[in-house]
């Protein structure tokens, strides 16, 4: 297949805003279709229920995309997006315990998720390059089960289907994407998916600041411990431009989400510590509380199928999607885009042809995809419908010990956390965790002693009111 010069996007979201910007950087003509009108400005919009929740830019994919579009980092910071550093600027109680403060090593990019799309669409679209139809749909692809010519797509409201030739069709369209009943179309088969599936739902809601805290408050996480073989419970309070927290609740299959005021300050207060319902307390509501179910982790095969028809890629969570807990999915898009942005520059489509290019793409979400179906096989009531060996072989018992035991260390050894934040932050590959330097480390690293309540500066607890005494140590070091 030669160099393609028209191309068509499937999904004007993140995944799909970056693809187009990569694409258009190599081709004449890039289309975005687009089902939702896109909002000329941080707004919410009807096809992103879950962007409600807490989202993350980990300093992988912050990276990658200021290398795209500089000046985005600055673009956010003066928006009133926090650069949180990983772990300098977290308190966090882990399932092992409170994780030490050590020096930042990663970071973080918080902020609503309107933000962070609004930023870079803005950007992309100011180069003037990429034609984006809103308010449509894609209905199916043209062309055969060798080569898909382009997209009909029709007007979201209904209406005659209308034929958009391209020489590559990219499906960016995320969880709802419906290629499987487009390639049936086709002729060709399914793809051969995995699913892990724990039964993650979100219960959000976005509080005022106290004032003086809205500025240099650490973010807080309070994980849930799945060891306990009991439905696992999270809580998090991010910061989040306009002086405000987002504070998200999460469960896992067998803990039922709050739904109004009262239950979610319980649900708040039944986590493996106080200190997400203390900040609350100190907190004004702004917000509705809103919930989501769309937390299962599956990735999509398309490089083992025998055929895969030229002038089609999938990529972002068309092709795998990820328990949102671990804040993978939107540096995961953004390695596509650069993976794709490397591909085009070295050859374009040369001998292998589009399976070349969507194997690349499938590569950078493999370590994303381990971290998180591994750390979720680990709740009671999981559905782990995966074949990869890595989730369902022998080894598994002793795959899950090497990182209970990794995790514990992590917490206390400083130079031992910062590689585990480097895999954990994507700046890294899992397999760093294996090599001979790190596990040298292990046995070398100087180990802390446990901490017994969550490492706040004095500073700290004055923004917002609270004395360390007036802080709850109910199962701190559980």
């Amino acid at each position: 297949m030669t160099t393609p010069t028209r191309a068509v996007v499937l999904g004007g979201g993140w995944a799909g805003m970056l693809t187009a910007h990569v694409l258009a950087r190599h081709l004449e003509s890039v289309t975005v279709v687009e089902r939702d009108i896109l909002p000329d400005g941080p707004h919410h919009r009807k096809g992103q229920p879950q962007a409600r929740h807490v989202h993350v830019l980990w300093s992988s994919g912050a990276g990658i995309v200021e290398n795209l579009l500089p000046g985005t980092a600055e673009r956010l910071l003066a928006a009133g997006a926090r650069r949180i550093g990983f772990q300098s600027d977290l308190v966090t109680l882990t399932a092992w315990g409170w994780q030490y403060r050590f020096p930042a090593t990663a970071y973080a990019m918080m902020c609503t998720r309107p933000l962070l799309d609004w930023v870079v669409r803005d950007a992309i679209l100011a180069g003037g390059r990429i034609e984006v139809e809103h308010g449509t749909e894609a209905v199916e692809l043209a062309g055969d089960r060798s080569r898909v010519t382009g997209v009909r797509v029709r007007d979201a409201g209904g209406g005659e289907p209308r034929l958009l030739e391209a020489d590559l069709v990219v499906d960016a369209t995320g969880r709802a994407s419906r290629l499987g009943h487009w390639l049936a179309a086709l002729g060709l088969p399914a793809v051969e998916q995995d699913v892990v599936d724990a039964g993650i739902g979100y219960a959000t809601r976005m509080f005022k600041a106290p004032e003086g805290a809205d500025g240099n408050f650490p973010a807080v996480q309070v994980a849930a411990d799945p060891l306990t073989r009991q439905p696992g419970r999270f809580g998090v309070v991010y910061p989040q431009e306009g002086g405000r927290w987002l504070v998200t609740l999460t469960s896992t299959r067998g803990a039922p989400l709050p739904t109004d005021e009262d239950e979610f300050t319980g649900y708040a207060k039944v986590l493996r510590h106080s200190i997400v319902s203390e900040l609350m307390s100190v907190a004004e509501p702004i917000s509705p509380i809103f919930q989501s179910h769309s937390g299962a982790n599956r990735r999509m095969y398309p490089e083992r199928m025998p055929q895969w028809p030229e002038g089609l890629l999938i990529l972002g969570d068309s092709l795998a999607a990820f328990n949102p807990v671990y804040g993978h999915g939107m540096s995961s898009a953004a390695r596509a885009a650069e993976a794709l942005d490397k591909e085009l520059a070295r050859d374009g489509f040369g001998e292998g042809g589009t399976r070349q290019v969507q194997r690349a793409l499938s590569e950078v979400v493999d370590d994303p995809w381990i971290m998180a179906g591994l750390n979720d096989i680990q709740y009671v009531n999981c559905r782990n419908l995966s074949s990869d060996p890595r989730l369902t072989g022998p080894d598994v018992a002793e795959r899950l010990k090497f990182s209970d035991f990794l995790s514990g260390k992590s917490i206390r050894s400083p130079k031992v956390c910062e590689v585990t934040t480097s895999v954990l932050s994507l700046n890294a590959p899992q397999k760093a965790l294996g090599d001979s330097r790190f596990l040298s480390l292990l046995r070398t690293d100087t180990s802390h002693p446990k901490l017994v309540e969550p490492p706040f500066h004095p500073e700290e607890l004055e923004m917002v009111g609270l004395k360390p005494s007036g802080i709850a140590a109910k199962g701190a070091l559980g």
